[in-house]
């Protein structure tokens, strides 16, 4: 059944909800409606975080408000008509209604209208096109909205060629929003979207990236990014990259008991080569923190991680860090079905502590020795030390040192 009201939505009664909302309606009464992810979600009965409001508000007049009412407000984005409010440390992101004048596939410009069916026939999906007003009430401008955000159908408004033309962006939103919500490909959009997938190279980089991650972050994106390979499109953001290895993947991490991490998906859909990492890193201009991870995975160093005796495991804890060896162990037990020892592994992981190396410079320098000899000695003690599973004492140390 259809719900008509989200009159028993909690987020309502927030006090920064009670209090901005009413701030734009001194304004404009009737003239601000919540939209998209708080409105969406709450009819998939999905929990609601972020809290998304149009208003018929220009946004000088919008800023006014805000103020008048004692109420923090930030001009995040005047020229597309988007002003924060921030209340108790919670941001409300207020939107002015809007219209496309002109678009190039990566940007718009806009003017600023009244009129709620203009502004709804702009946005992307009809699942986030519902409105509700200040008490729940829905308004469904595009018809079968509602429905769609209750079952979970992705579906563009309008022609969906032309709305990926105003914004290409739209072709990995479609992919992500059915990760998460997807009641089955809409067989149009998807058509649409490998029509149109050229246009991507329109995208900076780092808005593909982040678009990706969201993507990867579903609880099970297989279908999706599988989808997305037989289109072409993945090709077109992640030239190199395959999503068959996926579905297995995300089975051995809901074995293990691992949360979503897009990182490691991103490493199954690799060829564990440094070459391909380095190339990865500069297409999707991943962050130093990100890039150094895929390298460390990619060590050639790292050989297989899955059957190694315990004091082997903790070498290479020390050797190459914990997460790297469980990011190579995940990889590999999707490849082999090595749930078992993968969750071996992970406990391993959470105990380890990284023991200090009981010697020193000083101590290299207490011995005699000098220059170049000072490193070389210390790194291979510290090998031997490793090497005996880290048993050797400082004495027995610091004697073959002075040997």
């Amino acid at each position: 059944m259809t719900r008509t009201d989200l009159t028993t939505a909690p987020w309502l009664d927030w006090p920064g909800t009670r209090a901005v909302m009413a701030a734009l309606e001194v304004a404009r009464p009737g003239g601000a409606r919540f939209v998209g992810g708080c409105v969406r979600n709450e009819l998939r009965g999905v929990p609601v975080d972020d809290i998304d409001i149009a208003t018929q508000l220009k946004p000088d007049e919008t800023l006014a408000a805000l103020e008048a009412a004692g109420i923090r407000a930030i001009p995040t984005g005047l020229e597309h008509g988007t002003v924060t409010a921030i209340y108790d440390g919670r941001p409300y992101e207020i939107t002015s209604l809007r219209r496309d004048v002109e678009t190039d596939g990566r940007r718009a410009v806009v003017a600023f209208t009244e009129d709620w069916a203009e502004d709804a026939e702009r946005r992307d999906f009809r699942l986030n096109a519902i409105y509700a007003a200040a008490d729940g009430r829905l308004h469904e401008i595009v018809p079968n909205s509602v429905q769609d955000a209750i079952d979970g159908r992705v579906i563009f408004i309008g022609d969906a060629d032309q709305r990926l033309r105003e914004d290409y962006l739209r072709i990995l939103r479609f992919f992500r929003f059915n990760a998460w919500y997807g009641a089955g490909m809409d067989a149009e959009g998807l058509a649409a979207c490998e029509r149109q997938k050229d246009g991507l190279a329109k995208i900076a980089s780092e808005r593909i990236w982040k678009e990706l991650k969201r993507l990867m972050e579903a609880p099970d994106p297989s279908e999706a990014m599988l989808a997305m390979e037989e289109t072409g499109v993945l090709g077109a953001v992640l030239p190199g990259a395959n999503a068959s290895e996926l579905p297995s993947l995300v089975s051995v991490e809901q074995g293990a008991g691992l949360a979503p991490d897009p990182l490691q998906r991103l490493m199954a859909m690799l060829p564990r080569r440094a070459r391909d990492v380095t190339s990865v890193t500069a297409h999707l201009r991943l962050s130093n923190a990100e890039a150094s991870r895929l390298a460390e995975w990619a060590d050639p160093a790292l050989t297989h991680v899955l059957d190694v005796q315990p004091d082997a495991l903790r070498r290479l804890f020390y050797q190459f860090g914990p997460r790297a060896v469980l990011d190579r162990a995940l990889i590999e037990a999707a490849q082999v079905s090595g749930a078992d020892a993968l969750t071996t592994i992970k406990a391993a992981a959470v105990d380890w502590q990284k023991p200090d190396f009981p010697l020193g410079g000083a101590d290299a320098l207490a011995a005699g020795l000098s220059g170049p000899d000072v490193g070389a000695v210390l790194r291979a003690l510290e090998q031997s030390w490793v090497a005996s599973d880290f048993s050797l004492t400082r004495d027995e140390l610091v004697a073959r040192l002075n040997s």
